[in-house]
C-alpha cells in the first residue's frame, strides 16, 4: 500500500464536514490529523456529529488553530465568504480542496453579484481546478487547488455538458426543475419550515435567482462556446438528503433518442460514478443516498423534438463531500473510488 497522507477538514461538524470525516475515517490511504470547527473544540466528532467510525480521530479544535505545515491536504467544508481567508494563507503550501463557492467562479464581478465582496483573493480565481472529475479529470491530476462543484449544478452539468459538446440538444428553452433535500441548506434551516406536525412541506425558492445559476451558466458556456439559455427552479423537500433535477430540452434537428441513449452510455462506461438507466426500473432517492453515484435517466416526449432527462445525487456525497474526495484521489494518482464504494 502506498504512504498514507495526512488531511485536515476545516469546518468539520457542519453536514459536509461530518461527510468528509466519514469518508475520510474509512480511506486506506488517509490519516486525519486535524478536525476544524469555528466554535465546538474539544470534542470527539462522534459525540458533535453523532456518527459511528471505526478509527480514533483527534478531536475538534477551532480552524483558526489549524498548522498547514502538519499535513498534505486540506479540505475546507465552510461558508461562502469564509473560505478565501483561509485559502490565502495555504495557497502554494499544500493542497486545497475547498468545498465553498469562493474558488467555483472566474469572474470576480460575478461572485461579488452572487457572493458579496468579501473575498479577499479575488486574483487566486482562475488558479483552481474546478473539480467536476467526468470533464475535467486531465485538469485535476496532480492539482493542488480544487474548487468542488456546488450540489446543483452537478447534477445538471453531468448530463448537459455530453449532450451539448456532441451538438445533440439546442442551447435555449431548457427547462431545470430540481428537488433537494433540506441537508442543502445547511444546519440553520429551520426545519418548521418543512415538517409540522404529521404534514410534511414542499417548497420553491429563488427561482431563476439562485446563486448556482452563475456557476452553471459558467461551465456551459465553456462547453458550448456561446451562452446557454435555461430556467432554473429549485425545491426542497422533506427528505434530509439526496437530489433530483429533472431537465426538459429541445432536440437538435435530425437527433433522435437513440443518438442521446448512445452518449449517456458512453459517459456510462467511461465513468465509474456515472450510471445509466434504461429499463424499467424507478431511479429514486433511495439509489443515490449514502452514495458517490450519479443516475441518469431519460424519458420520451409526446413531441418527438423534445427530451426529458433525470438526474439524481446525493447532494452531501456527489453533490459534496464524496465528489470532493474523488477529485483528491484523482489528484493525488489513487484509484478515483477509493474510499467511496
Amino acid at each position: 500500500m502506498s504512504k498514507k497522507l495526512s488531511v485536515a477538514i476545516l469546518g468539520s461538524t457542519g453536514y459536509v464536514g461530518l461527510e468528509l470525516t466519514k469518508i475520510l475515517s474509512n480511506h486506506p490511504n488517509v490519516e486525519i490529523v486535524f478536525l476544524g470547527s469555528e466554535n465546538n473544540t474539544d470534542t470527539s466528532i462522534e459525540k458533535a456529529g453523532k456518527l459511528i467510525l471505526e478509527k480514533k480521530l483527534p478531536l475538534t479544535q477551532l480552524n483558526k488553530d489549524f498548522d498547514y505545515k502538519s499535513v498534505d491536504t486540506v479540505f475546507l467544508a465552510l461558508p461562502h465568504g469564509i473560505s478565501n481567508e483561509f485559502v490565502k494563507i495555504y495557497y502554494n503550501k499544500i493542497q486545497i480542496i475547498d468545498l465553498s463557492a469562493d474558488f467555483r467562479l472566474d469572474d470576480y464581478a460575478i461572485y461579488k453579484k452572487n457572493y458579496g465582496d468579501n473575498h479577499i483573493s479575488p486574483n487566486l480565481l482562475n488558479n483552481f481546478v474546478y473539480g467536476l472529475p467526468e470533464f475535467y479529470k486531465e485538469k485535476l491530476i496532480n492539482s493542488k487547488n480544487i474548487a468542488v462543484p456546488g450540489c446543483y449544478p452537478t447534477s445538471v452539468l453531468i448530463p448537459l455538458l455530453p449532450l451539448l459538446s456532441n451538438k445533440l440538444i439546442k442551447n435555449k428553452n431548457i427547462i431545470i426543475d430540481s428537488k433537494s433535500g433540506y441537508s442543502g441548506a445547511g444546519k440553520n434551516f429551520d426545519l418548521k419550515n418543512i415538517k409540522q406536525s404529521e404534514n410534511y412541506n414542499f417548497f420553491n425558492y429563488n427561482t431563476n435567482n439562485h446563486r448556482h445559476i452563475c456557476e452553471i451558466k459558467q461551465e456551459l458556456k465553456k462547453t458550448n462556446k456561446t451562452e446557454v439559455f435555461f430556467s432554473f427552479n429549485p425545491h426542497v423537500l422533506p427528505n434530509f438528503r439526496g437530489m433530483m433535477s429533472t431537465i426538459y430540452c429541445d432536440l437538435e434537428d435530425g437527433v433522435k433518442k437513440e443518438n442521446i441513449e448512445n452518449c449517456f452510455e458512453n459517459l456510462d462506461s467511461n465513468n465509474h460514478f456515472i450510471n445509466f438507466i434504461q429499463n424499467d426500473e424507478r431511479a429514486d432517492f433511495f439509489h443515490v443516498q449514502n452514495t458517490n453515484m450519479c443516475i441518469l435517466k431519460m424519458f420520451n416526449h409526446y413531441d418527438s423534438s423534445k427530451i426529458i432527462i433525470v438526474s439524481l445525487i446525493d447532494n452531501l456525497q456527489k453533490g459534496a463531500a464524496g465528489q470532493a474526495v474523488q477529485c483528491f484521489n484523482i489528484s493525488q494518482g489513487l484509484e478515483e473510488s477509493l474510499g467511496l464504494n
